[in-house]
């Protein structure tokens, strides 16, 4: 802070207490912190995401696919086989997917 000597446009600097480079490293550790978090939420809700849609395409794209050979080397082995299950998603958040 600077505390002006007189009404002349001279400065002198007042030095800062201690205590208060104390207060300032904390403040700047708790924001390093709370960046790093932040940026780890943010990583592990995209590999969630990611997860998510990896699932979904082999549930909707490769299992028909998959099924559909399984009943052909069933059928030239001799096999019956069940009905292929249908692919159903429930979600548990109670929010509906697009």
């Amino acid at each position: 802070m600077l505390r002006p000597t007189s009404k002349v446009a001279t400065f002198e600097a007042i030095p800062m207490p201690a205590h208060w480079y104390a207060v300032l490293t904390a403040v700047a550790a708790a924001g390093v912190q709370f960046v790093l978090f932040l940026r780890w939420l943010h990583r592990r809700m995209r590999n969630d995401e990611i997860t998510r849609a990896f699932v979904r395409d082999i549930a909707t794209n490769h299992l028909p696919h998959i099924y559909n050979a399984l009943q052909k080397i069933a059928a030239q082995q001799g096999i019956e086989l069940d009905d292929t299950p249908l692919v159903r998603f429930v979600d548990l958040n109670g929010r509906r997917r697009s």
